[in-house]
């Protein structure tokens, strides 16, 4: 395994929040690249608005902070409506081999419709990773897409099927766990 000698960032540690929100101070505007679409939209005879890009930024520190769509303060605002889940790199066999442990992805889901509305990811590689849910807030796939992708095993991107999975596992009703887990102690 290779030694890391990364600072190892805590969910929800104080000091690690004043570093992140030096990366990206509250109430940064990312800036609108309107120029580019109305040049799609002329060249391409589309109808794309500023409103529907989906824009991802990255910081490359060590480790990178990556985000795209809304932001955890953005969800808090929101309540109950938004429901935020994490997945600390620790849990993610890749990043264990690689002893690139430190950080965390975290998807930020419409509790009722289980669409993607952001993702952040805190890690080694965050900025090679924050693709794949930057496609799903712009197809407005559900995280439970997150959970039906194959990821080749093992890497590090898998952390967003185990993100999708944890999204999944919030629609299980008190009747479906029980059966659930009657099924799997029936196979033990």
């Amino acid at each position: 395994m290779k030694a890391s000698h990364a600072p190892r960032l805590l969910d929800g540690d104080p000091h690690d929040l004043a570093l992140v929100g030096q990366v990206r101070p509250p109430g940064w505007k990312n800036p609108t690249p309107a120029g580019r679409l109305v040049l799609r939209n002329a060249f391409f005879f589309g109808r794309g608005r500023a409103n529907d890009l989906v824009i991802p930024w990255a910081t490359y520190t060590d480790p990178e902070v990556a985000h795209v769509g809304m932001t955890s303060a953005e969800a808090a605002g929101r309540g109950a409506g938004v429901r935020t889940l994490t997945v600390p790199f620790e849990e993610v066999d890749r990043a264990v081999l690689d002893g690139e442990e430190e950080g965390f992805a975290r998807i930020h889901v419409d509790a009722r419709s289980g669409r993607l509305l952001g993702a952040t990811v805190v890690a080694r590689h965050a900025g090679e990773m924050i693709g794949e849910p930057t496609l799903a807030i712009r197809r407005r796939l559900s995280a439970a897409e997150l959970s039906a992708t194959i990821h080749p095993y093992p890497s590090q991107a898998e952390v967003w099927r185990k993100l999708g999975d944890a999204w999944q596992r919030t629609r299980l009703g008190p009747r479906a766990k029980a059966v659930l887990s009657r099924i799997i102690s029936w196979r033990s």
